[in-house]
C-alpha cells in the first residue's frame, strides 16, 4: 500500500513542479543577451510570467547543464530567439534539442521561435550566416550530431512563429509587445486535468482523435454517449487536450445541465464560452439573446472546437445547432451525454457509445487505485476480484472503491468492507449515479423505475408491460423515457445484461 501514497505524491509533485516557469527563454547571449533578449525578458516579467533566463557569463561547462535542463522540464512554453549567430554556439543547439525532446514527450507544451533579424528559411535550410556556423561544426563534431543539429533547426523553423527583420522606429519595442500577448494567449489555453489511470479509454480516444484530425472542412458534430460515472468526461477532456492546439479557438464547457439550472446559468455558459475563444477577454452580457448574437460573431472568424460537457435537454443542444452554419469551416463541437433522444438530431455527424469494461480492464483500473500495480497483491486477490465483480465494469465505481481500500492492509477489513458493500453500496457512487434517477421528469417514471428495479430484473418487456399497465402505470413511455437517460437496469429488464444489474443495485440501494 506505501507504493500507492509514493506514486500519489509523486504525482503531486510532478504537478506542481511542471508549472515553476512560464517561460523559458533560449537565445546566444553575446548577440542579444544586453538588447532584445533583455527587453523581451522585462516585457515578460512585467506581464506576469516566471520567465527563465540563464544570466551565469562563466563559461558554460557540463556541470551547468542539468540545471537548464530541469528549467525546461520545469516550464510551460520556450521561446527561442534566432539571431544570425545563434548557431555558432553548440551550447544553444543542445539546449534546442532539449526544448524539442520536451515538446515531443509533452505535446501541449509550446514552443514558440522568434526570428531576431535572420529569415526563417536560412534557420530551416541552414543557408546564410548559419551555413558558415555548420562548416566549423563539421569539422570539429561528429557527423551525427551535426545531424541531429541540422534537424533540430529544421523542425523549430517549420512552426509558427514571428519574425523580425526592421528595428527601426520603434518596431522592435511593438513587436516584443506582440509576442507577451502571443505567450499570454497560449498559456491561457491549458490542457485539461485528467486522471493518470485511464484503463480501456486509449483506443476510444484514439477514434475520436482520427475524427477530428480528418482534415474536413465541414463543421462536425460528435456526441459522447453513456450511463453516469462510465467516463464519458475523462474521454472528452483527453480528446480536447489531444486537439485544441490545433484550433485557432477553443472552448470546454463543463457540467452544461448543471450550471443551466442556476440563476442565469445560460449566460454564464456563454460568457465563459466567449471568454475561452476570445483568449480572456471579458464580455458583459445582459440577457441569452444577447450572448447568442456575440458567440455567432465570434466563431464565424476562427476555427474553433467545442466541448459541451453533460448535456441534457434539447434546448441546451438547440442553442448550439441553430449556429452551426456560423461556424468558421472546420470547426468542432463535440458533446457528452445521457439523453438517448439526443442522438437522434439529424445534424449530428458521428455518434461514440461508451460501454462499460471488460472483466479484466476492470480488475486492473481497481488494482492501480487500491495497490498501485496492475494486479491485485497476494493474500488480496479472492476480496478484490468479488469487489470488481460488484462494480459491473463501470469506471467510477472501480476507482471510489479501490481509492477507498488503498491503505487498508488487513484481511479481515477488506472482508467487512466487501460485506458492507454487498448490503449498502458506496454513498459516493451512489450519489453520482442518482444524478440519473433525479433527472426524471415525473414522480411516475421514479416509480416506474423502482418498480422495474426491485422486481422485474431479467424478465421480457411485454410481461413487465402488461403487469404494470394493470397499476396504472403508462409503461411503454416510461421505459422509453428511462432508456432515453441511459439507465441500464431498463436494458437489464429487456435484454439482461451484467453490468446494468450492478446498476440497477447501486441505484435501488441508494
Amino acid at each position: 500500500m506505501a507504493l500507492v501514497r509514493a506514486t500519489q505524491q509523486t504525482s503531486s509533485s510532478n504537478a506542481s513542479r511542471c508549472c515553476r516557469y512560464h517561460v523559458f527563454l533560449s537565445f546566444r547571449g553575446e548577440d542579444t543577451r544586453k538588447t532584445f533578449t533583455d527587453h523581451l525578458f522585462t516585457a515578460l516579467v512585467n506581464a506576469g510570467f516566471r520567465t527563465f533566463r540563464d544570466d551565469d557569463e562563466l563559461e558554460r561547462g557540463e556541470d551547468i547543464k542539468p540545471e537548464l535542463q530541469k528549467a525546461i522540464e520545469h516550464s510551460r512554453t520556450s521561446v527561442i530567439v534566432f539571431s544570425k549567430d545563434y548557431a555558432s554556439s553548440r551550447w544553444c543547439l543542445d539546449e534546442l534539442m532539449m526544448i524539442l525532446e520536451r515538446k515531443r514527450t509533452s505535446p501541449d507544451y509550446v514552443v514558440l521561435p522568434v526570428f531576431y533579424d535572420v529569415d526563417p528559411s536560412h534557420v530551416r535550410n541552414q543557408t546564410g550566416s548559419l551555413a558558415r556556423a555548420f562548416a566549423r561544426h563539421q569539422k570539429s563534431q561528429h557527423p551525427k550530431k551535426v545531424k541531429a543539429w541540422k534537424d533540430a533547426l529544421a523542425e523549430v523553423a517549420g512552426l509558427v512563429g514571428m519574425v523580425l527583420q526592421n528595428q527601426a522606429d520603434g518596431h522592435e519595442s511593438k513587436f516584443i509587445n506582440k509576442i507577451v500577448q502571443v505567450i499570454g494567449e497560449k498559456l491561457r489555453r491549458r490542457p485539461l486535468s485528467v486522471p493518470c489511470i485511464m484503463i480501456g479509454m486509449h483506443s476510444q480516444i484514439h477514434e475520436l482523435n482520427l475524427w477530428l484530425q480528418d482534415g474536413s472542412d465541414d463543421v462536425g458534430i460528435l456526441v459522447i454517449y453513456g450511463m453516469s460515472g462510465i467516463g464519458k468526461t475523462t474521454i472528452a477532456k483527453s480528446v480536447y487536450n489531444s486537439n485544441f492546439g490545433r484550433f485557432e479557438g477553443s472552448s470546454f464547457l463543463e457540467n452544461i445541465k448543471e450550471v443551466s439550472q442556476q440563476p442565469n446559468g445560460l449566460v454564464q455558459i456563454q460568457t465563459q464560452l466567449l471568454s475561452n475563444i476570445l483568449n480572456g477577454r471579458k464580455m458583459r452580457i445582459s440577457n441569452v439573446s444577447e450572448g447568442l448574437t456575440e458567440i455567432e460573431d465570434a466563431i464565424s472568424s476562427k476555427r474553433v472546437l467545442l466541448v459541451l460537457d453533460d448535456v441534457d435537454h434539447m434546448d441546451q443542444l438547440d442553442a448550439v445547432l441553430r449556429m452551426k452554419d456560423q461556424f468558421c469551416p472546420g470547426s468542432k463541437i463535440i458533446i457528452t451525454t445521457r439523453r438517448a433522444r439526443l442522438l437522434k438530431v439529424h445534424q449530428v455527424t458521428k455518434v461514440h457509445e461508451v460501454e462499460t469494461l471488460h472483466y479484466k480492464e476492470s480488475l486492473e483500473l481497481f488494482s492501480w487505485h487500491a495497490f498501485g500495480q496492475d494486479h491485485p497483491i497476494e493474500g488480496y486477490i479472492e476480496y478484490s476480484e468479488k469487489i470488481v465483480d460488484r462494480c459491473g465494469g463501470l469506471p467510477l465505481a472501480l476507482k471510489v472503491l479501490g481509492s477507498s481500500m488503498y491503505s487498508e492492509d488487513s484481511i479481515d477489513v477488506w472482508k467487512s468492507a466487501l460485506e458492507k458493500l454487498e448490503a449498502i453500496p458506496n454513498g459516493e457512487i451512489v450519489n453520482k449515479l442518482r444524478v440519473s434517477y433525479d433527472s426524471l421528469p415525473d414522480d411516475h417514471d421514479r416509480n416506474l423505475f423502482l418498480h422495474i428495479a426491485c422486481f422485474f430484473i431479467g424478465k421480457d418487456k411485454d410481461y413487465i408491460v402488461n403487469i404494470l399497465d394493470a397499476c396504472d402505470f403508462y409503461t411503454i413511455v416510461g421505459i422509453q423515457n428511462l432508456i432515453d437517460r441511459c439507465f441500464g437496469l431498463v436494458k437489464l429488464g429487456i435484454h439482461g445484461t451484467h453490468s446494468d444489474a450492478q446498476t440497477r443495485l447501486d441505484v435501488r440501494k441508494g
